[in-house]
């Protein structure tokens, strides 16, 4: 963690303590829109503030509980508070049964589009049948209530349905995302205990059969204990794998438990619901433990107040699953809400660079939410892209991920929402467990390229180095001074860590005034909206001066002719370290001396010359992940001459190559 003291809050060389990250002109929220909003009283910030914390029972009306909860919240020994105490509820209930009894069998609950173009459709009697079939198969396995399942599976159906039939016997899941290695899946297995592993043959990379199994057979061999594996055959003969010990096929236990039901089981609100490992691109990995009852009343009140979800939606949240985006608004809040959710196993730009344009079109989505790093490769790809298809059925645009510069904000809004469709920027992270600052779309005006306020009901604060909060126009670090029902428990066998990491910063053990403190850095307007300008860990020290990388990222993209720009440090004797810019530049635009020159001066007319980068690198992409993440400590090690680390999550995993020999040049 680096702590920035009060002369690294520099004013024209830094993040400016006095200059909020620019933004493009306030619009009001579509009068159409708010006329059918979930959400439209402008009162609502006074009734939560005024009621709270009891506000956050609208949340919990949302669902349906087994047991009425006794109190909304309970200090326990601080920060572990709780949640609806004394209530008990299931997920999978919620997520599929309900549903049914509400006379919806037949609604669609989600739709999945293929890598190979396949399309399946499965209603929610569909995957009441497939959770319950699985869900007896698991118990017939060995699998108790509190035992922790490992999920290692690519963005299939049968990945959200593991996670249900755990989730209805009583079972924690934790999802590794099918990009990570054998080693990053051995070592979440090995701290998480889990002696239950869900994967499958392997996917299908560009066109390409990847082989997954080998990937599970190393892990195996690294874990002292046995492994109890379920495989799912996605790729049928275009690879064909072989059975060994303690492994068993997904549909053939479908198939043995055809027909089966399982009760749910009633877990207290504060059960884990699923623990979730941090990406490990640094540091070691950390189990995120999430709950049941605040974590889902949670997931559902945001799906359906920020992103405006309803019943009768198509919903497409673009992310991953193997994340905390896909598993709290792919799964747990719209399948809470009985909306219809989209699933796409594929890449953006596969097999055509309109392929995302195509399913909306097809599948008459309403909302889409995606990552700015997505936005910012389709404005470079171009418009005739969407052009191609029908957007009409669009009725608000979502980004989450990272902040939106105004730039891709001011794209999106015109090229994808036809200038009628609400843009919520919502900033939130794996341990908050559900969006925190956001506009409420029915409500607030949008600024492009700034998040918003505290969403109803949550107290964020941007506080200088005492942890008093800044004036407006003033920047310092993200934090949260109240609870809130999605809120990680703690660590996995790790509460130590828990507490120093997120509440030791402005709070300690011997005071009650516990705040969480966000890791981010942020600035703060006049009406309380907030920008995020991103990790606190993101800074370059340049001549005993504090850059922030996120701030100087959105200069560069500024620049005319740039698409994307990631930024890193390079140490360096003379300065300490020197700012590496590797930037991609718009379709059609030839990467020359005229685009270096107007980086160079965006970059000193927004921040000042010191942060000018020593070395602009031009490259055709960024390596990404296959959720979309630009991997900077990639960038980081190429740009020091260090060895690369793991790779294995990259969906362009050639592109480090050649930004490897420009660097060198």
């Amino acid at each position: 963690m680096t702590d920035l003291g009060p002369n690294d809050m520099v004013d024209r060389n830094g993040w400016g303590r006095d200059r909020p990250a620019p933004a493009g002109s306030p619009r009001d929220p579509p009068a159409a829109f708010v006329e059918q909003a979930n959400v439209s009283d402008e009162d609502i910030y006074e009734r939560f503030a005024a009621e709270w914390p009891d506000c956050w029972e609208r949340a919990a009306a949302l669902l349906s509980w087994n047991r009425s909860y006794e109190s909304v919240l309970e200090d326990g020994d601080a920060p572990r508070y709780r949640w609806f105490t004394g209530g008990q509820l299931n997920a999978a209930y919620n997520c599929v049964d309900r549903h049914l009894e509400e006379g919806r069998k037949t609604h669609a609950a989600i739709r999945w589009e293929g890598k190979q173009g396949e399309r399946e459709t499965h209603t929610y009697r569909d995957l009441y049948v497939a959770v319950n079939e699985f869900a007896a198969a698991l118990c017939d396995l060995g699998v108790d209530e509190d035992d922790i399942v490992t999920i290692y599976l690519p963005m299939i159906p049968e990945l959200p349905i593991a996670m249900l039939a755990c989730a209805r016997i009583g079972a924690p899941h934790s999802v590794v995302f099918a990009g990570l290695s054998a080693d990053a899946l051995a070592a979440r297995m090995d701290a998480a205990d889990s002696e239950y592993l869900i994967t499958c043959d392997g996917y299908y990379r560009r066109g390409d059969a990847f082989n997954q199994k080998s990937k599970v057979d190393n892990a195996r061999l690294e874990l002292e204990h046995d492994v109890e594996t379920v495989v799912v055959d996605r790729l049928g003969e275009d690879l064909p794998h072989v059975l060994g010990d303690d492994e068993w096929d997904y549909h053939d236990l479908r198939e043995a438990f055809a027909g089966e039901t399982v009760e749910p089981v009633s877990r207290d609100a504060e059960d884990m619901l699923f623990l979730m490992y941090t990406s490990g691109t640094t540091g070691e990995p950390k189990g995120v433990v999430h709950t049941t009852g605040g974590y889902l009343a949670h997931v559902a009140w945001t799906a359906r107040s920020v992103l405006d979800v309803e019943p009768a939606d198509t919903y497409w949240c673009a992310a991953d699953i193997g994340w905390i985006t896909g598993h709290s608004y792919i799964v747990y809040g719209p399948l809470a809400l009985g909306t219809t959710t989209v699933m796409y196993e594929g890449t953006p730009d596969y097999p055509d660079r309109d392929r995302l344009w195509e399913i909306i079109d097809r599948n008459a989505v309403d909302v889409f939410y995606t990552a700015p790093t997505a936005v910012r490769a389709f404005m470079k790809w171009g418009e005739e892209y969407p052009d191609r298809h029908d957007l009409s059925s669009l009725r608000l645009l979502g980004s989450v991920g990272e902040p939106i510069n105004p730039r891709a904000w001011e794209w999106y809004h015109e090229h994808i929402g036809n200038e009628e469709c609400p843009i919520v920027d919502t900033w939130w992270q794996t341990e908050t467990g559900a969006i925190m600052v956001s506009t409420l779309p029915g409500v607030d005006e949008m600024k492009p390229g700034v998040a918003g306020p505290g969403l109803p009901g949550i107290d964020v604060q941007v506080v200088d180095d005492d942890g008093e909060p800044v004036e407006p126009g003033g920047t310092g670090y993200l934090t949260v001074d109240r609870p809130w029902p999605g809120m990680a428990r703690t660590l996995y066998d790790d509460d130590d860590r828990f507490r120093s990491e997120y509440w030791g910063r402005f709070s300690t053990p011997e005071n009650d005034d516990w705040t969480y403190f966000s890791g981010d850095a942020a600035s703060v307007d006049e009406d309380g909206y907030v920008t995020v300008l991103g990790r606190v860990d993101d800074v370059i020290k340049v001549a005993g001066r504090r850059l922030s990388t996120m701030e100087i990222e959105g200069a560069v993209t500024d620049a005319k002719g740039v698409a994307e720009a990631a930024v890193v440090g390079r140490s360096s004797e003379a300065a300490g370290t020197d700012i590496y810019a590797y930037v991609s530049t718009e379709r059609d635009c030839e990467p020359d001396d005229d685009v270096r020159h107007g980086i160079e001066t965006a970059v000193e007319s927004a921040i000042g010359e010191l942060a000018v980068p020593e070395r602009i690198v031009f490259t055709p992409e960024l390596p990404k992940t296959r959720s979309g993440k630009i991997m900077r400590r990639l960038l980081e090690d190429v740009a020091n001459g260090e060895e690369l680390g793991d790779t294995s999550a990259l969906r362009n995993p050639e592109i480090v190559g050649e930004i490897q020999s420009e660097s060198d040049g």
